[in-house]
């Protein structure tokens, strides 16, 4: 029988579920890629247009080696026009482990007896954000596990903390969320308190394999989490992240459906995910899994060169679950965030509480990139990219909509540049080892080099120069 895709489309309606497993597998099933239609979906891509759910199985379905070679080095291609050099620098800070599900993946599930429960403290909190501040981190995400005591009300209260936290010239501009699907009034509750994006990950969009990792607690109502971000953004939360936990599913069917989320979003409410996420499966104390979806290191580093040309304006978070080796690989052609000196254990980035954190057993799962912020920042600078603690678009209004105005025509770029290579001078300025700092105004001063005279360029000529004499926070 002919396909027609059309007979397994679901109307896209805000607050219903979207994905039909055999949609997806229908497009997979029925692609056909040939070198010719590759070349002809990436230069779609690089004319910054979204794929289509046929145009990504084609890539997914190509594995030819040519082929993957066309994809990875039309997915550099993207990066660079749509992103430049720049990469986005963030900290996970774990609040709590409390939870109430049993993801059979996770080591803060509710079974596992070897886990030691904590919430941080008031005054823990206010410690570990100094810390954090210390470093040189301007962007946190705040993770919460799902547990009646993390209510709207305390987790704004934990975000209005964050951001009242100074030490010296360091501040916290920019709080992310990753925490239990809400209700819209939930969700309004934690936008009144400034929050930048609301990050929920589906796991596995698999309804099946879905129900079979989350044998109990609410997090085992599959469609409640699908259709979360409908609620987010009815609640006028813009700026959301969505994700894919890789290795619980076949990972062809995980991307497809990232896509599909995307494209409802979009459909509903006129934008897609602000990031997407796409972290594998870590060891994790008392875990199960199904070791026939592992992704091996090959297949992880094409799927991010598939995603990054089927959604070319949204943001992709590479995390240190993997190891140094894959995020240099992957910077070059799919991710634009990056986080740097993680620490996973609930408190251990304030250093009078990791002492007391020692042999506890607090981690979610295990980390596979150890570096310090300043490593990470130093590699980066060695490899020619900016490291940049940028956060004037959240707080410029540019989210949402009005972030699609800027971007889609591809004008972000000259805001971007210019705040990455701003807020990385004053990171020399403020916390750079001299090495670090003589390399990195080396780089700033190669890249306003090679910027055309203008307006602009003499504007950011005119703040880098107060920035040395001390001012902060100068951005377009």
């Amino acid at each position: 029988m002919k396909f027609t895709p059309e007979k397994y489309r679901i109307e896209d309606v805000s607050g219903t579920p979207f994905i039909d497993p055999g949609e997806i597998w229908n497009y997979l099933d029925h692609a056909q890629p040939t070198m010719d239609r590759v070349r002809q979906i990436i230069d779609r891509s690089l004319s910054k247009n979204r794929l289509s759910l046929e145009e990504v199985a084609v890539l997914i379905k190509a594995d030819d080696p040519a082929m993957i070679s066309a994809i990875k080095e039309g997915a550099r291609k993207l990066k660079e026009i749509v992103y430049g050099q720049r990469i986005v620098l963030f900290a996970p800070l774990y609040v709590g482990n409390s939870c109430i599900n049993n993801c059979k993946y996770c080591g803060f599930k509710a079974s596992n007896r070897q886990a030691v429960r904590r919430t941080l403290t008031q005054e823990e909190l206010i410690g570990n954000v100094k810390a954090l501040e210390d470093q040189g981190q301007k962007r946190l995400i705040l993770v919460y596990g799902e547990h009646p005591s993390y209510t709207p009300e305390y987790i704004a209260g934990t975000v209005r903390t964050v951001y009242q936290v100074k030490k010296g010239n360091g501040e916290i501009r920019r709080v992310n969320i990753n925490a239990a699907p809400m209700d819209v009034e939930g969700f309004r509750t934690i936008k009144q308190a400034g929050i930048g994006t609301y990050q929920i990950f589906q796991e596995t969009y698999h309804p099946e394999a879905y129900t079979w990792y989350h044998p109990s607690g609410r997090k085992k109502d599959y469609a409640y989490r699908l259709v979360s971000l409908d609620r987010a953004q009815e609640a006028g939360i813009d700026d959301v992240g969505i994700g894919a936990l890789l290795g619980l599913y076949d990972w062809r069917f995980e991307v497809m459906a990232l896509v599909r989320h995307t494209s409802h979003l979009e459909a509903c409410f006129n934008v897609g995910p602000h990031t997407i996420s796409f972290p594998r499966v870590q060891d994790a104390s008392d875990y199960q899994i199904d070791e026939r979806y592992k992704v091996t290191d090959e297949d992880f580093v094409r799927l991010i060169a598939i995603l990054r040309l089927a959604v070319p304006y949204t943001g992709m978070i590479l995390t240190a679950r993997e190891p140094s080796f894959i995020r240099d690989e992957v910077l070059q052609f799919g991710c634009s965030q990056i986080d740097g000196g993680t620490r996973l254990e609930l408190g251990a980035y304030a250093e009078e509480d990791r002492k007391k954190l020692q042999n506890l057993n607090l981690e979610q799962f295990l980390i596979n990139d150890n570096r310090s912020l300043n490593e990470v920042i130093d590699e980066l600078i060695h490899q020619g990219y900016i490291p940049s603690f940028c956060t004037a678009c959240y707080r410029k209004g540019r989210t949402g909509e009005h972030f699609m105005e800027f971007s889609v025509p591809g004008f972000i770029k000259r805001f971007c540049t210019p705040n990455a290579l701003l807020t990385l001078a004053e990171y020399l300025c403020d916390y750079a080892p001299a090495a670090t700092r003589e390399k990195g105004w080396a780089l700033i001063e190669k890249n306003l080099g090679e910027m055309e005279k203008s307006a602009g360029k003499d504007a950011l000529l005119e703040r880098m120069e107060r920035i040395k004499k001390g001012e902060r926070d100068l951005y377009f």
